[in-house]
């Protein structure tokens, strides 16, 4: 009695459907490892805080000290806006920080208004320089 080889291949078919009835089929989908729900509130979330940061930003541009930096750079205030919307997200959380760090300076009266306006001065050319490199 022999067994021909498309006798083995109809066994191991068979073999390998049944066995694949038995299990749930959950055993075979791929889940994400990250769900999509959990995507949207990661996307939310860092895009609140990239508008905070803008915020950030804008107040302290458009304070008093801001404001003398802009003329003292002869620079508007709108290209400073576009200017730091096109900054990375790592690079517009830094200086929204450093604005934070400042104003709380300012506000304990650890600097002078100088001091504020030398500051603010800098954090401009330096979101200048940026944007001016990366186009």
């Amino acid at each position: 009695m022999t067994i021909s080889f498309s006798r083995i291949c109809q066994f191991v078919l068979i073999s390998v459907l049944s066995l694949a009835v038995l299990f749930p089929q959950s055993l075979f989908a791929q889940d994400h490892v990250v769900s999509p729900a959990q995507l949207q509130k990661d996307v939310q979330d860092a895009s609140a805080t990239r508008e905070r940061n803008v915020a950030q930003l804008d107040d302290l541009f458009s304070s008093e000290q801001g404001q003398k930096a802009l003329q003292t750079a002869h620079v508007s205030a709108e290209q400073v806006r576009k200017a730091v919307r096109t900054l990375s997200d790592e690079d517009l959380a830094r200086f929204a920080a450093r604005a934070q760090n400042a104003g709380n300076d300012f506000a304990a009266g650890n600097i002078n208004t100088t001091d504020l306006l030398w500051i603010v001065l800098g954090v401009l050319v330096v979101i200048l320089i940026i944007v001016a490199v990366r186009h």
